[in-house]
């Protein structure tokens, strides 16, 4: 794993994420690290984050995790096909043109959530990944995001 995070080298402009900036004082604040063929994130969800179940997290809490792990390994894979690593130079940015979620069983609240992030096609400027979200060694939810680079003078 690298030191820093992957959002860590996101330029200040683009560092204002609800859940991935780290200018953001209200923000998640999520954190994702190259590590081999894929982007990993540990987070442990607050108690305000739980849903309409006692001592579980809410689905939508759920989706911004996979919405910005999804965007990280974008800008990681991304890096990684041009030669670069992070640090080398700020990471291409990326949005969500889609994003689908299953919710496979209930993400409980307090403990550590392992998101593990996947290129399955890279192609000009669209990225797609796919994300598993796991709790005490079993996957609870599962994303797929499409996600588009941003345009060279908006980065």
């Amino acid at each position: 794993m690298t030191i820093k995070a992957i959002q860590d080298y996101y330029p200040d402009e683009f560092a204002h994420c609800y859940g991935c900036g780290r200018l953001n004082p209200d923000g998640l604040h999520i954190k994702s690290y190259w590590e081999g063929g894929e982007c990993v994130c540990h987070y442990t969800p607050k108690p305000f984050y739980s849903g309409g179940i006692p001592g579980y997290a809410y689905g939508g809490f759920i989706a911004s995790l996979i919405d910005c792990h999804s965007s990280a390994t974008a800008s990681a894979a991304k890096m990684k096909e041009d030669g670069f690593s992070p640090g080398d130079l700020p990471p291409p940015r990326f949005v969500a043109a889609s994003l689908k979620v299953d919710y496979l069983k209930p993400t409980p609240m307090g403990k550590v959530l392992e998101l593990r992030g996947r290129v399955k096609e890279m192609k000009g400027r669209k990225v797609i990944v796919s994300v598993t979200l796991s709790a005490e060694g079993e996957v609870r939810a599962k994303g797929e995001s499409v996600l588009v680079l941003l345009p060279e003078k908006k980065q």
